[in-house]
């Protein structure tokens, strides 16, 4: 079983890179410096939301009624999300690592 991806270094909790990538089935590996896609750098409560979002094809009706919340708080749930990833956005266009752990729950 495979480790869940790390995005915050445990240490300073800066957003962490990725150094290298390998191929299951013919061993082949990657090595460099590459950066964790936006989605991949927030927390797995914001991931799991998006997930459940896509599964209810984006009706954030569905998505209240599953969670037996009103339409409002999801709603606003979205709207933080969103707001989390565009200062990841952000944060890569700059270059500001430190940034990502501000915006981390």
């Amino acid at each position: 079983m495979l480790n869940k991806l790390p995005h915050l270094c445990p240490s300073c909790s800066s957003p962490l890179n990725v150094k290298s990538l390998s191929c299951a089935n013919c061993k082949t590996e990657v090595t460099g410096e590459f950066e964790l896609p936006p989605l991949a750098r927030l927390e797995p409560a914001d991931r799991d939301f998006i997930v459940d979002f896509v599964k209810s094809s984006g009706s954030l009706k569905l998505m209240a009624e599953k969670m037996k919340l009103s339409y409002p708080t999801v709603r606003n749930m979205l709207d933080d999300i969103i707001s989390r990833l565009n200062e990841i956005e952000k944060s890569s266009q700059n270059g500001s690592p430190g940034l990502a752990s501000k915006i981390s729950k």
